[in-house]
């Protein structure tokens, strides 16, 4: 039977052909915006986890100032509380506060000598019940933080000594919480027990431990006092949509790092806590903790809970040179980094200058095409990597989202 013929123009044929469109990731999750090959892009790192396209629901967002990544970033998590979906932020710059406003939270907000305090050595994810596991997990956040200030691997002396620290702290709080002025007291306090435990006398452990104990007192006496020096402020709403940690009062502190991390692990044990939900946390600024090697290492394993414990985390980044100027070339840092961007299966990278594209397509394994695009992506634009897959996104925003992911009122305008 011979079938008649149709005829049209190449506008409409093009829209009737069936392979003209990039077939995208499905239709469950949020919708994100325009693939510009075609059709709507909708993303959700839990669905596609479900479904067997990522093995992991991590992800980097990485883009120069003004290109458009904040304004995804916010208007991602206001979107996916639609499906129930909770976000945790650690804002070191306090821009998040119009985002709570509109999901009627507060942001916490902590500054040295503030009124409010997180005690990052409550329970942390991945612990269970047991004791020891859970004063081992304690003792690698309180080592971080130390190698942190302290600017160097502890000693194996060190190390013992805030070993037994963390775990005679553990035994004041009894069925509570250890403290950071509890573990510095220990330090500072040895008791005769643990000293003949290594065969030494408290005094030598004193001499062992003093150092630790010292860069850790910064945070109970020191400049950052007032902030995780004590146990968590009661009354804190852990219950909402939106938790922000802001962080904007010590953005310019050294330190900024070491804090940042004992947000994060407040935020973990929080989360283990509450965990009723799936749940996005970032870490905006996030080269700020890499560039500390022991806290990277820390971040990185806790990266790697997250589908344990039904986490999405997401590291926002400028560019990703900062994956490598947290260390010299062949550094542990670097490699951390590195390492963390592994355990991200999905990378969303926004316009990048000329000097990074090189970089850039040697950490993403970029094809040609894809490195030139990286220059001249438009405002709004980012080239999403999921999994083996590739595309380009038109990032949409409604009317009531600008308001709520617009950085730019102290320039005298917005988007």
């Amino acid at each position: 039977m011979k079938v008649p013929a149709h005829v049209t123009t190449t506008r409409h044929l093009g829209a009737a052909y069936p392979f003209v469109a990039e077939a995208g990731l499905g239709a469950a999750g949020v919708l994100v915006g325009r693939d510009l090959l075609g059709g709507a892009f909708v993303y959700d790192p839990f669905v596609l986890y479900r479904a067997g396209v990522l093995t992991n629901p991590n992800m980097i967002v990485a883009g120069q100032i003004g290109r458009g990544k904040s304004s995804f970033v916010k208007s991602y998590l206001w979107r996916q509380a639609v499906f129930g979906r909770r976000a945790w932020v650690i804002d070191p710059k306090g821009e998040y506060g119009a985002l709570a406003g509109a999901w009627g939270v507060s942001p916490v907000h902590l500054r040295p000598g503030g009124p409010v305090r997180l005690n990052p050595l409550e329970a942390i994810p991945g612990d269970g019940d047991d004791v020891s596991a859970v004063n081992r997990r304690r003792t690698e956040l309180s080592a971080s933080l130390a190698e942190a200030c302290l600017g160097r691997s502890l000693l194996p002396r060190e190390r013992a000594a805030l070993d037994l620290a963390v775990n005679r702290a553990g035994e004041w709080a009894r069925a509570g919480a250890p403290t950071l002025p509890m573990v510095v007291d220990a330090l500072l306090d040895p008791s005769s027990d643990h000293a003949d435990g290594l065969r030494t006398t408290t005094s030598e452990l004193l001499a062992d431990g003093r150092d630790v104990a010292l860069e850790l007192r910064r945070l109970v006496h020191g400049d950052l006092r007032g902030m995780f020096d004590g146990p968590t402020t009661p009354g804190l709403r852990l219950d909402g949509p939106l938790v922000v940690l802001d962080l904007s009062a010590v953005y310019h502190s050294p330190a900024l790092g070491v804090l940042m991390a004992c947000a994060a692990a407040w935020l973990q044990s929080a989360l283990r806590a509450q965990h009723d939900h799936q749940v996005i946390l970032v870490v905006d600024e996030a080269w700020a903790i890499l560039a500390d090697l022991a806290v990277a290492r820390w971040l990185q394993a806790s990266w790697k809970l997250s589908r344990a414990w039904g986490v999405a985390n997401m590291a926002v980044l400028h560019r990703l040179s900062d994956l490598h100027s947290v260390g010299s070339a062949g550094s542990q840092q670097v490699g951390l980094a590195e390492g963390l961007l592994a355990d991200s299966e999905t990378r969303v990278i926004y316009a990048q200058s000329a000097s990074e594209l090189e970089r850039s397509a040697a950490l993403l394994d970029l094809s040609d095409t894809e490195t030139g695009l990286l220059a001249d992506l438009r405002r709004g634009v980012g080239l999403w990597k999921v999994g083996s897959r590739s595309f380009l996104v038109e990032h949409r925003l409604t009317a009531r989202e600008l308001a709520l992911v617009d950085t730019d009122a102290a320039m005298g305008g917005s988007r």
